[in-house]
């Protein structure tokens, strides 16, 4: 089966979140995702308070940007997280808009060779083996948790580029993948991620989850309303981008990107959705019956 989630996004106060967490739970949805985008919500301040206010549903963070967050930190938190609420966050970390890291003073020059230290380094402290490294950028002399988690955590990792995808495949457990990719872009990460882990001989490792943000807007105004939001990010003339119109219409493009590759697809309503808490009800009420 396909996974099916839906975003919170940032631009909703954080007060909001209670509802839309409860209602999202209540309903059945299996994921929501949450951003920690500059200079708006903390990723995993949000995710505690959403994961303690459900019962069963799983919060992702998608992403963590990793310049601003030494190892050792991201590690215990997500421990913590795995410890307290077990099998349900699911955390992404990335490069970070690279633009904000740059505003916050945290921008480096490769940010390639930092994610792929960051991911090392953070698989391996979650097993709960101990680290010395000094790296380009990561530095940990006799480190490890107290606290691990008690089950194997996946990490996920944020990717566009191509050496970012193969980084993926080479040194993660899935890969996310922004609303800016089209169905031949999934199948296009899909090779570049299994390019890295054959080059890391990983092909017999548990299977590379891919997660796929997908632009979702329903309601009369939803056509306009994407085609402003596509436009404002400058990929109103990407084909296949996003979605408008009912969940028949926003179900075939869940598919097609499953049958591109994606193992879950979270819909991703406009920056302006009028009803947050009325999205999370269509896609767990409308949409999942109709995506197999």
């Amino acid at each position: 089966m396909t996974g099916l989630g839906a975003v919170f996004r940032p631009q909703l106060a954080p007060e909001r979140l209670r509802s839309v967490a409860r209602l999202a739970d209540s309903a059945g949805l299996e994921e929501l995702w949450l951003w920690e985008d500059c200079f708006r919500e903390g990723g995993i301040s949000a995710a505690a308070a959403a994961l303690a206010w459900t019962e069963r549903i799983r919060i992702g963070v998608g992403l963590l940007p990793v310049p601003l967050r030494n190892v050792a930190v991201t590690a215990m938190e997500a421990a913590t997280l795995h410890r307290m609420f077990p099998g349900r966050p699911i955390l992404a970390v990335g490069h970070g808009v690279q633009d904000w890291m740059g505003s916050v003073g945290a921008r480096v020059e490769s940010p390639v060779t930092l994610l792929r230290e960051h991911l090392d380094v953070l698989r391996t402290l979650l097993r709960g083996e101990r680290v010395t490294v000094e790296g380009r950028y990561v530095m940990l002399d006799d480190v490890a948790l107290d606290w691990p988690p008690a089950e194997p955590v996946p990490v996920i990792a944020g990717a566009t580029g191509p050496r970012s995808l193969r980084l993926a495949g080479e040194a993660a457990d899935g890969t996310l993948l922004t609303a800016s990719t089209p169905p031949d872009g999934v199948r296009r990460a899909r090779q570049l991620i299994d390019e890295g882990r054959e080059s890391a001989g990983r092909t017999q490792d548990a299977p590379h989850q891919v997660v796929v943000y997908l632009l979702t807007a329903t309601g009369a105004d939803g056509p306009a309303r994407l085609r402003a939001e596509l436009a404002e990010e400058g990929l109103e003339s990407v084909p296949d981008l996003g979605v408008a119109g009912d969940a028949r219409t926003v179900a075939r493009a869940v598919r097609r990107l499953a049958d591109a590759g994606a193992d879950t697809v979270v819909l991703q309503p406009t920056g302006d959705e009028p009803d947050p808490e009325g999205f999370i009800r269509f896609t767990a009420e409308e949409v999942r019956p109709l995506v197999p």
